[in-house]
């Protein structure tokens, strides 16, 4: 089984750079083998001959990583991503960022065409069986937002009505396993989310906490109401 995992993250292993680390977490360690170290050292190689590191970040995702209307990245990951580079390469600059949603995170991975993802990456059991892990760099949880003109403060309250989620989220996995019963509107893009949100299409949207505060500051008339 690990023999064919892609590797998430592989700077953890170098003490230059041990303190920027990839994903979100909801507790728990994380154990680097001795296959994994050896994976590192051949990225790590790579990447120095290319000149330059590939990170996949979010497009649509403030704080965590969001095109300015400059056209430039920008966000919490964005910073990090470019700390990496600078460590690793000498430069900031030597970087190319792709953008990603949350559902293809694991699949840009695997295809090669990212050294590493910086988006807001959640450790799950599940995710872990396909990508391997640095330590968090941050604990979340999962958040529901909401109209201040009908607050929902308990999910049961979801039931009958629509709640808004990103595909390939926590969120998504998390009310599907303990709320079957709530219906799910999914959509790719943050951006699409948080419009069908103001449309009235659901009657709340589900997603990390952190996310939620920061959008809610720009929104007023809506509120974290589970957090």
């Amino acid at each position: 089984m690990r023999k064919n995992k892609q590797k998430l993250f592989l700077f953890s292993l170098i003490t230059l750079v041990s303190l920027f680390i990839v994903g979100c977490s909801t507790g728990g360690t994380t154990t680097v083998t001795k296959e994994a170290q050896e994976t590192s050292k051949g990225a790590l190689e790579t990447i120095k001959e290319a000149g330059k590191i590939r990170i996949a970040v979010f497009g649509d995702k403030a704080p965590f990583g969001y095109i300015d209307e400059n056209g430039k990245n920008q966000g919490y990951d964005v910073y990090l991503a470019r700390r990496i580079a600078k460590d690793l390469l000498g430069s900031e600059e030597a970087i190319e960022f792709v953008i990603v949603e949350a559902k293809n995170r694991v699949d840009v991975l695997k295809a090669n065409k990212v050294d590493l993802v910086l988006a807001n990456f959640t450790v799950t059991d599940e995710r872990k069986e396909q990508v391997d892990f640095a330590n968090p760099y941050m604990k979340v949880a999962i958040g529901v937002a909401s109209p201040k003109a009908s607050l929902v403060t308990t999910p049961e309250e979801l039931v009958g009505e629509k709640l808004i989620i990103n595909k390939g989220t926590t969120a998504e996995t998390y009310f599907a396993s303990k709320y079957p019963e709530i219906e799910q509107e999914k959509y790719d893009q943050n951006t699409e989310a948080f419009e069908a949100l103001k449309d009235g299409r659901g009657a709340a949207l589900a997603h990390d906490n952190t996310l939620l505060y920061a959008w809610v500051k720009d929104n007023p008339s809506f509120e974290v109401s589970i957090k």
